[in-house]
């Protein structure tokens, strides 16, 4: 992610903190970005240098003015206006990014070889929470591949203790082996 994107994300997110609507915004943002996910041609078009400025701004009026909070519609409209609406996504995880960091949330996501029951995802939540003293906003994602257990992804760190990874030990155990 590109510093001027951060800068972007970081800005808004001031902004929303100062005014005590850091939630508010923050909801809207993942709801923007689901809804440019499900239309991704609506993002292009809002990027399009074949329409006018003041013309693609007039679309964000018509199709989010009235559902959006005002500062996150000026947020947008600058991001037309600057040719970055593109880097919206990457302005959002940098606005969640602040957010996370100020209410003390750690996003852990959980790769496993099959779906976390509810109270398997329940305990692996409070006992990361006991062992990092934050909230943690836990995610599963299926990986066949492990064949069992767990590999944690958070902060940019991997910690794995899944049958995968045992066996490529052991592999490399044997590799090294001198017979």
């Amino acid at each position: 992610m590109t510093q001027a994107r951060v800068v972007y994300g970081q800005a808004l997110y001031t902004l929303a903190r100062e005014e005590s609507l850091d939630d508010a915004i923050l909801q809207q943002l993942q709801l923007v970005q689901a809804c440019f996910d499900a239309e991704p041609d609506y993002l292009r078009l809002l990027g399009s240098v074949s329409l006018s400025k003041p013309e693609r701004c007039r679309l964000l009026d018509e199709s989010l003015g009235a559902t959006v909070h005002p500062y996150l519609l000026n947020f947008l409209k600058i991001l037309v206006e600057k040719g970055k609406i593109r880097y919206f996504s990457q302005c959002v995880t940098a606005y969640q990014q602040e957010y996370y960091r100020d209410h003390n949330i750690l996003p852990v996501t959980a790769v496993t070889a099959i779906a976390l029951s509810q109270p398997q995802a329940q305990r692996l939540t409070e006992k990361l929470a006991s062992i990092t003293g934050k909230e943690i906003l836990l995610s599963n994602q299926v990986d066949a591949s492990l064949l069992g257990g767990v590999r944690l992804d958070y902060d940019g760190k991997q910690l794995e203790d899944s049958i995968a990874q045992r066996m490529q030990n052991v592999r490399k155990l044997l590799k090294n082996t001198v017979l």
